[in-house]
């Protein structure tokens, strides 16, 4: 009679070592790409306290895509959906101890309370990376050529992805034009975050529950059409100019209907897109000037992006970029001829490791022909076999397990052979 298997928690993932070796596949990779241009790895809290994120994230991520609840003490808590805000109160809280500027990255979980679908779960890892302390516009471009380096790091071309990258200041300083009031800017934003994610009926009623005008609406839509916007604009001009010294120029274009949601975004923004237009935003970020004095410091400037694990790994995925992983991390596999042999066996494995060479032992003795097919289903290349022919001779058989080929060696030649075979 067949049991019922419990589930897992609603819009988790279960990471079996093939998903995992994944994950840390790309967490080195982000790893590298941060550490090349000089940033240093830290970490926060999984939990926050509510109040953090009030007035420093979106109303929807606060209201409607956080996990809150009160602890024995009555005091309320959130599992952590963004890491900007921990940033800032990390930094507030040690400010007149940390050399400015400051360049931080980090790689851990969060949770968002959302309907789980393709590219989105509840629970995901993400990379954040950030710049404090220098409010130049060359500032800007080096995050931008940190995420183009990465796009390239992984194997992806500037025609399967694209940065797309606009200015908040420029956009406001525009809808001042069309007598739009200042309290409504952020709506309007919002508006213009939503262009190409709503069918252009909805969007013009959206933009009349607003209050817009038809000739406002109008001249949102001309600005966001405007791509030549950007020269009016001194800073994006100075970063086009940075990313064409970094040699990444090909993986940026200006996009006026970029806006990023968050209220915290006070500059540049920008988001990296999927130009087959299967999926939604791969990652996004931007300027941010007023968060570390929101949460107790001194005003102190600064940009950032954030890369979650689950978009990228599927445009990797789709595009045949991920690596294969196996079961195991070990390339070699040590048989176990017999019980007699088992203490030579071990000895002789552990040798191996000590050398820095990954193996996986045979603990119990079974036909080699079974452990061969074992060896191979886990993912091994070579297994080592010592029977009693070997063992009375000193010497080894490495088996080949994509060709099949065996080849018997002195036991003192065995590190060197299978570094040099790769293993």
């Amino acid at each position: 009679m067949a049991r019922d298997v419990v589930r897992s928690v609603k819009g988790t993932r279960d990471f079996y070592p093939e998903e995992m070796g994944a994950r840390i596949w790309l967490y080195e990779k982000m790893r590298q790409v941060s550490e090349s241009f000089g940033y240093s790895e830290f970490e926060g809290p999984m939990l926050e306290t509510y109040e953090l994120y009030i007035a420093k994230s979106s109303q929807e991520i606060v209201e409607k895509q956080s996990f809150v609840f009160e602890d024995r003490g009555g005091d309320k808590l959130t599992l952590r959906p963004e890491l900007t805000p921990t940033l800032a109160r990390m930094v507030a809280a040690r400010q007149p101890q940390l050399t400015f500027p400051l360049r931080w990255w980090s790689f851990g979980p969060f949770w968002r309370y959302e309907r789980p679908q393709k590219g989105r779960t509840r629970e995901f890892f993400q990379w954040n990376i950030d710049l404090l302390g220098d409010d130049s516009p060359e500032a800007d471009a080096e995050l931008i050529a940190i995420a183009a380096s990465f796009l390239k790091e992984v194997g992806l071309t500037s025609g399967e992805v694209r940065i797309l990258v606009n200015n908040r200041e420029l956009m406001d300083k525009h809808l001042a034009t069309f007598d739009i009031a200042p309290e409504m800017r952020g709506e309007v934003f919002n508006l213009i975050d939503r262009r190409d994610k709503m069918s252009e009926e909805s969007w013009q009623e959206y933009a009349a529950e607003l209050g817009l005008t038809p000739k406002q609406t109008g001249q949102v839509i001309d600005l966001i059409g405007n791509q030549e916007l950007w020269r009016q604009s001194d800073s994006l001009v100075k970063m086009f100019a940075a990313l064409e010294a970094y040699g990444i120029s090909d993986y940026v274009s200006f996009a006026p209907q970029i806006i990023r949601g968050l209220v915290y975004y006070t500059g540049t923004v920008f988001e990296a897109w999927d130009t087959s237009g299967e999926y939604r935003a791969i990652f996004g970020g931007g300027r941010y000037d007023n968060l570390v004095g929101d949460v107790g410091g001194d005003p102190v400037g600064g940009v950032g992006f954030a890369v979650g694990d689950l978009i990228i790994t599927l445009i990797l995925q789709q595009y045949g970029r991920l690596p294969e992983f196996g079961k195991t991390p070990s390339a070699v596999f040590f048989t176990l001829f017999d019980q007699s042999l088992l203490q030579e066996s071990l000895k002789l494995a552990n040798s191996l490791r000590q050398a820095g060479i990954k193996v996986t032992s045979q603990l119990t003795p079974s036909k080699l022909g079974k452990q061969f097919k074992y060896a191979d289903r886990i993912g091994a290349k070579f297994a080592i076999v010592v029977g009693p022919d070997e063992a009375a001779n000193n010497t080894v058989t490495i088996k080949n397990l994509a060709t099949g080929e065996q080849t018997e060696l002195p036991q003192g030649e065995l590190v060197n052979n299978l570094k040099a075979l790769g293993g």
